[in-house]
């Protein structure tokens, strides 16, 4: 799947809790169904991300891992 992101954050480097920290911060700063590439070193991401989108409502597109980087495409939820 090729999705194309409207913005995208680079976590590459950081650890927990760093990465759903910022992802946190930048989701509620785009606006709804805006589509977020973010871009992980650490591993702990592959559980902390799908359980961030699950929990807040947000719709994981697709994570894939490649070069031992850590991919998600998350679509912002519209507000209630």
């Amino acid at each position: 799947m090729n999705i194309a992101a409207d913005y995208v954050l680079d976590t590459l480097g950081l650890t927990c809790p760093e990465p759903v920290m910022l992802l946190h911060n930048k989701i509620r700063d785009i606006p709804e169904n805006a589509i977020l590439k973010v871009v992980a070193s650490d591993p702990s991401t592959l559980r902390d991300i799908p359980k961030f989108c699950n929990f807040l409502g947000h719709e994981l597109l697709e994570q894939k891992e490649q070069d031992g980087e850590f991919k998600y495409f998350i679509k912002k939820k519209k507000k209630d």
